[in-house]
C-alpha cells in the first residue's frame, strides 16, 4: 500500500487549514479509504496524548502531538500516534520552544539554535511520512505556518516543478454571497493557471477546538446568563482549547482574565495549564490575581487548576534540576491546596480514563462522571464538515484529486 498524499496549504496563519484536512480526512474515510493526518512540524502548546513508537521490549509507549493532527486522525476514522505529528514544538517564552521529537521531549534539540535543529529532525520526519504512506491509502498533509509568508516564500517564487504540484485554490472562510467575488476567482486562474476549486464558508460552532492562541478573545454568551467563568490568561498559558467547549454552553459567559477587574462577578476561575508555570506564577502575582483568586476561594467560590494551574495552588514548586529555572529555585505556590510538586527532567505522559468518585459542593455535578481518552462522540461533527466541505467543492474533484495520475 502507498498512499497518495494531499497537502493543504495555507496563504496566512490561521486560513483554516485544520480544520480543511479534518473535512478530507472524513471525506475520505467515508469513501472506505484508510486515511491517516500528518503535520511535519507543529507550533502549539494544544497537545494531545497518543500511542507513541513502541519500546524494546514491545510495550506500547505514548507520546504527544498536536491536538489538530488527534482530531483528524479521529475524522479519518484512526487512531491518533506520533507519526502524524513527528516534531511538536510547544513555546515556552519569546525565543524559547520545548522541542517534541516523535512525541518525546527532546532537551538537547530545545536547546540547539532553530536553524542548527534540521539536520537531526529530517529523517525521523521523512521516516514518519514514509511509513504513514506504506500503512494507508491517503495521507492528508496540512502544512505548517503559510507558503505565502514572507519568511517562506509566495507562489510566484516557487520553482516551476513546485508551482505543478498545486491542484487548486480554496478561499476559506468567506462570509457573504460568493457570487460576489467574480471575476476575481477568473483571474486568479488566468495569472496562475489554477482553478478556484471551491469557496467555503466561515465555519463556526464547528464543535472542535481552535489550534492555536485565544481562539476568540471576546467575552459572549447566548442566552440569559446563568454562570460567569473566570480564565486566567497568562501569556505562557498552554492546552487552551479545552476551554472552547464552555463557548458552545447557553446561558455561561466566558471572560479571559488578565487584571482582578476581569474577574468581578465570576462564579468560577480556572487557572489554566501553562509552558512557564513559575514564570506565570510570578506574573500572576504582580498582576494581584494570587490575592483575588485566595479571596474568591475564601467566599466559598470555585476555583479549578488544570496541569500547572493545580501546581500554582499548591505549597512550592520545587525546580531543583533547573528544568524552568535558573538557578534552580523553591518558589511558593497560593498554599490554597496541600501539595508540593517537582519538577523533573524526564516527563511522564500516559492515556489513562477514570470515574470521579462521589464530589461534593460546588462540583456535586461531576460525581460518577466518565473522563479521560474515552472522548465524547464527535462523528456528527465529522461528518457535517465533510457534507459541508462536498456540497461547495467542483462536483467530483475530490475523488479526481486522489485518482490523477
Amino acid at each position: 500500500m502507498t498512499a497518495v498524499c494531499v497537502m493543504v496549504l495555507g496563504t496566512t496563519s490561521g486560513a483554516g487549514k485544520s480544520l480543511l484536512t479534518t473535512a478530507l480526512c472524513r471525506h475520505y474515510a467515508r469513501m472506505g479509504l484508510k486515511v491517516a493526518p500528518f503535520k511535519a512540524q507543529n507550533m502549539s502548546n494544544n497537545a494531545r496524548v497518543v500511542r507513541g513508537m513502541p519500546a524494546a521490549d514491545g510495550h506500547a509507549l505514548t507520546g504527544e502531538i498536536g491536538s489538530a493532527q488527534y482530531f483528524q486522525a479521529l475524522a479519518a476514522g484512526v487512531e491518533p500516534e506520533v507519526r502524524m505529528n513527528p516534531l511538536l514544538l510547544k513555546p515556552e517564552a519569546d525565543t524559547r520552544s520545548q522541542v517534541v521529537l516523535m512525541g518525546k521531549v527532546d532537551r538537547r534539540l530545545s536547546d540547539m539554535p532553530w536553524r542548527d535543529r534540521s539536520e537531526t529532525v529530517w529523517p525521523y520526519i521523512t521516516a514518519a511520512l514514509d511509513a504513514l504512506c506504506a500503512d494507508h491509502d491517503v495521507v492528508v498533509i496540512e502544512g505548517a505556518g503559510s507558503p505565502a509568508e514572507i519568511n517562506l516564500h509566495t507562489w510566484a517564487l516557487l520553482p516551476a516543478e513546485e508551482q505543478a504540484l498545486i491542484f487548486g485554490f480554496v478561499l476559506n472562510k468567506f462570509r457573504g454571497d460568493a457570487a460576489l467575488l467574480a471575476p476575481a476567482p477568473e483571474m486568479l486562474q488566468n495569472l496562475t493557471g489554477i482553478p478556484v476549486v471551491a469557496t467555503l464558508p466561515m465555519w463556526w460552532r464547528h464543535g472542535l477546538p481552535e489550534e492555536d492562541g485565544v481562539f476568540d478573545d471576546r467575552s459572549r454568551s447566548s442566552g440569559r446568563v446563568h454562570t460567569t467563568v473566570a480564565v486566567v490568561a497568562y501569556p505562557r498559558l498552554s492546552n487552551l482549547d479545552e476551554f472552547q467547549p464552555l463557548k458552545n454552553v447557553p446561558g455561561v459567559h466566558l471572560v479571559w482574565a488578565r487584571t482582578p477587574a476581569d474577574c468581578v462577578g465570576a462564579d468560577w476561575i480556572i487557572l489554566p495549564g501553562s509552558k512557564a508555570t513559575v514564570a506565570d506564577l510570578g506574573w500572576l502575582r504582580q498582576q494581584g490575581l494570587d490575592k483575588t483568586v485566595a479571596a474568591h476561594a475564601a467566599r466559598g467560590g470555585a476555583v479549578l487548576g488544570i496541569c500547572g494551574g493545580l501546581q500554582m495552588l499548591g505549597e512550592d514548586l520545587m525546580d531543583t534540576d533547573g528544568m524552568e529555572t535558573m538557578p534552580p529555585s523553591k518558589t511558593p505556590g497560593l498554599g490554597l491546596l496541600p501539595l508540593v510538586t517537582e519538577f523533573v527532567a524526564d516527563k511522564t505522559v500516559c492515556r489513562t480514563t477514570a470515574t470521579l468518585g462521589e464530589v461534593t459542593g460546588v462540583w456535586s455535578a461531576l460525581s460518577g462522571v466518565l473522563f479521560g481518552t474515552s472522548v465524547p462522540t464527535l462523528e456528527r461533527v465529522f461528518d457535517g464538515l465533510a457534507d459541508l466541505l462536498g456540497s461547495h467543492v467542483v462536483p467530483g474533484l475530490l475523488d479526481k484529486l486522489i485518482h490523477r495520475d
